[in-house]
């Protein structure tokens, strides 16, 4: 089956050679999000709830126009450029899924720009 490319409406284009998503035999493989405003810079420096809020909401967005929600994530990738910001961005993840929560991991590393704290990629099935 041919994959279906994901771009909501408003998105800037990306930093580098990919989408927001794809989807096939209705499967959304989100890429990997950072916060971002429409002209790449990060948004909330220093704040790593903030950043995971706007994170997950760019993550709804993009759901939204493949016609699924978040209720639909079966799967999240979470790095974490720093181990202090780890309870902030629990505590933010945990609203956007209070129930059935998805299976996920969380790595400690390096992201694309050093004021970014968090980035989340997702898979979610609609």
């Amino acid at each position: 089956m041919p994959k279906e490319i994901i771009v909501p409406e408003g998105t800037g284009a990306p930093l580098a050679p990919f989408v927001p998503a794809t989807k096939a035999d209705n499967i959304v493989y989100v890429s990997g999000t950072l916060a971002f405003d429409e002209n790449n810079n990060v948004v909330h420096v220093g704040d790593a709830a903030a950043q995971a809020r706007h994170i997950l909401e760019t993550i709804k967005k993009v759901l939204k126009a493949a016609g699924g929600t978040m209720d639909d994530v079966t799967f999240n990738h979470v790095f974490v450029k720093d181990w202090a910001d780890y309870a902030a961005i629990n505590a933010v993840y945990a609203e956007y899924f209070p129930e059935n929560k998805p299976a996920r991991y969380c790595v400690q590393t390096g992201l694309v720009k050093p004021d970014a704290l968090v980035e989340i990629a997702s898979i979610a099935h609609v």
